[in-house]
């Protein structure tokens, strides 16, 4: 019976141990030292195209600047293309960015363009004119209560360089 009380006792010594031991590595993240990482668009592919429905995959590059790497738990986006809203939603991915290093996020996106049809249309009659995008959201890195890094990126595509001949 003693024996069993002095094993407990250990194991809960080592385990606090190694939670104060971990406490560390999580301190550079909420430190001075701490450098955002930065998130770009890479790549767009389109999935499925069908009148109702259409599926594209997203895939964000990720750069960590810091030491250690980054645990990412998820992003919240919302993509616009010149004035509409072409998808909008929620990832619970997990992935770890390297230290000074990079890694892709890929996100699924669902989306229906039909009511804004014609202005799409309206967009694509001039294939080599460039149409403006935004992109808005957050990273959400560290663990458990981690943080939130705010993106915000504007561009342009041209739709001629998509469209096959």
């Amino acid at each position: 019976m003693r024996c069993q009380a002095r094993t407990s006792n250990l194991f809960r010594a080592l385990a606090l141990l190694g939670l104060l031991g971990s406490l560390g590595g999580c301190s550079t993240w909420f430190s001075s030292s701490f450098e955002e990482p930065q998130v770009q668009l890479d790549k767009v592919d389109v999935v499925k195209a069908r009148l109702l429905e259409q599926e594209f995959l997203l895939r964000f590059r990720i750069d960590n600047p810091n030491d250690h790497s980054l645990p990412v738990r998820g992003l919240i986006y919302t993509v616009h293309l010149n004035d509409i809203e072409l998808a909008s939603g929620e990832s619970s991915t997990w992935l770890t960015v390297p230290a000074n290093g990079f890694a892709y996020y890929e996100v699924p996106v669902h989306t229906n363009l039909w009511r804004h049809m014609k202005y799409v249309v309206r967009l694509l009659e001039k294939p080599d004119r460039p149409i403006a995008y935004r992109l808005d959201g957050e990273l959400k890195i560290g663990l458990m209560s981690g943080r939130r890094v705010h993106i915000s990126r504007r561009g342009e595509i041209i739709p001629g360089n998509f469209i096959p001949e």
